[in-house]
Formats: C-alpha cells, sequence, structure tokens
C-alpha cells in the first residue's frame, strides 16, 4: 500500500480543521466546519471533532471489514457524541461537523462513502478519472449566497453577509431538501453517497478536501485528470501548492468569488498498481 499525504492549514500556523489518515486497506478524510465567528458550543473544538471522529472511523472500517461503511460512520459519531454531549452543547446551532470521504478494499472491490462535499478521484486502467462528490450543499449554497459573492472577500461586509449566509446553512442542515453532514446525529450517515469499484479496474484512489478542489470546480484553472498528473509527478504537496498561488492572485475573491481567500487543504493519494 503506497499513500502520499499532503496537509496545509489555511493560515500558517493555525488550526487545521482537515484530517486524512490511512490504514492497510482503507483511508479517511474529514473537512471539519462551524458557522464562520459564531462559537461552536463545543469546548474541544472543530480540530479535534474532525480528527477525533475520523480516527474512530478508520478504526471501525478496518476492524469490521464486512460492516457497510454507513453503519461504520453511524457507530463512530456516536462514540464522538459519547465523549463530549456532557461537557458541549451538541444542540447548539454551531456545533462542529464534518464532510466525510471514506474508502476501504475488501473481497476485490473498492467500497466508498462520500458524504459532503469532500471529493474522491478514481482513477482508472484505461486513465480515465471519475469523481465521486456530494453537490446537495453546493446546490443548496447557490440559492442563498449572491450577497456573498457579491462583496470583498476578507472585508467586514463580507464576514457579516457570510455570517448571515452560513447561519441560513444551518437551518438547511442535515433536513429533507437540505444537505447533509457528520455532526452529533447519527442518522446523516444514512445519507451518504456510496458504492463499490472492481479494484482491478484501478490505479488509484485519491481523496480531496474542497480547499484543493477549488482549483478545479471554482477557479477552473484545471481539469480532474491534470490535477491527478500534478498528484503523480509532484506528490499532494504540488497540487497544493498550485491552488496557493491561485488563490494568492486573487486575495481579495474578486475573479472567484469565495468564502475564505484561502482554506485548509488536504489530498491523500492511495497508488493501487
Amino acid at each position: 500500500m503506497r499513500v502520499a499525504l499532503g496537509s496545509l492549514p489555511a493560515e500558517p500556523g493555525g488550526d487545521n480543521e482537515d484530517f486524512a489518515a490511512a490504514a492497510s486497506g482503507a483511508a479517511v478524510l474529514l473537512d471539519g466546519a462551524g458557522v464562520a465567528g459564531a462559537e461552536t458550543g463545543c469546548v474541544h473544538g472543530i480540530a479535534w471533532f474532525s480528527s477525533t471522529l475520523g480516527g474512530l472511523l478508520l478504526g471501525s472500517i478496518t476492524a469490521q471489514p464486512a460492516r457497510p461503511l454507513s453503519d461504520c460512520l453511524a457507530e463512530s459519531i456516536r462514540g464522538v457524541r459519547s465523549l463530549h454531549e456532557d461537557t458541549c452543547d451538541l444542540t447548539y446551532r454551531a456545533s462542529p461537523t464534518s464532510t466525510v470521504v471514506a474508502v476501504r478494499a475488501a473481497a476485490g472491490v473498492l467500497e466508498y462513502l462520500v458524504l459532503g462535499d469532500s471529493t474522491l478521484l478514481l482513477a482508472d486502467t484505461e486513465g480515465k478519472a471519475s469523481v465521486v462528490t456530494d453537490q446537495r450543499l453546493d446546490d443548496v449554497g447557490e440559492r442563498l449566497r449572491g450577497p456573498v459573492d457579491a462583496l470583498p472577500t476578507g472585508s467586514p461586509e463580507h464576514a457579516a453577509a457570510l455570517a448571515e449566509y452560513r447561519d441560513a446553512l444551518t437551518g438547511l442542515r442535515n433536513r429533507p431538501g437540505g444537505f447533509w453532514i457528520a455532526g452529533p446525529e447519527p442518522l446523516a450517515a444514512q445519507h451518504a453517497f456510496t458504492g463499490a469499484v472492481p479494484l482491478e479496474s484501478l490505479t488509484s484512489v485519491t481523496l480531496l478536501s474542497d480547499g484543493v478542489t477549488r482549483l478545479v470546480d471554482l477557479f477552473e484553472l484545471t481539469t480532474w485528470q491534470e490535477a491527478l498528473a500534478v498528484v503523480g509527478s509532484s506528490g499532494p504537496d504540488g497540487l497544493i501548492c498550485r491552488v496557493r498561488d491561485a488563490e494568492a492572485g486573487d486575495p481579495d475573491g474578486r475573479r472567484w468569488p469565495r468564502g475564505k481567500a484561502r482554506d485548509d487543504a488536504t489530498v491523500l493519494h492511495w497508488v493501487l498498481s
């Protein structure tokens, strides 16, 4: 099993709310989130939530190879809840949440689970890349984020509009017609996208947080195929550097309106053959 991992926080020295890890035949990536400018109601914080959930999930999917990934995620959410429900307000509107990507190789297939707007790239033996991502958050966001995108990223006005936007998103979180994400409720796991692909058809598996995928789906500076080529030649750090270069050229979000000028960026690349 050959795995390369790169991860950078949005700001040097800042907390990295992404988490990624691999074990024999399995890997996970999580991107933690809260509500901009709001207290989380959790004394531990978002980075603790994503890393704790990620660690429990990786342990569950490797220890229970026959158990569905969605059940492993639900169990892990319950486990995190039990660790802090006595000290933290899990009903709070800004209680920590996280996207989840999980993969497991077993019985000749690669099983996968995707919840929230992180992305899974599957490279096949014919040189093509298939993209698995959860667009529900983006679909909801498009209806709400007009006032945010009209303002310079990082300005006080942008920060206020972003807080209102994320507050509105919170009202649609883990509800039919809204979007689903890992948080305090195990039910969200049953709304993840899941599937399986024959291992013999794949050459690599790549897990990416949206702080990296913005290079493709927001900035439109490269394709998924080209992004995989960069990872193959320069590693995850090479792709993250390209993201940082693009962000540095548009610090106010004039060319590419976005909630954060820079975001935590993580790539986990698993070579299968």
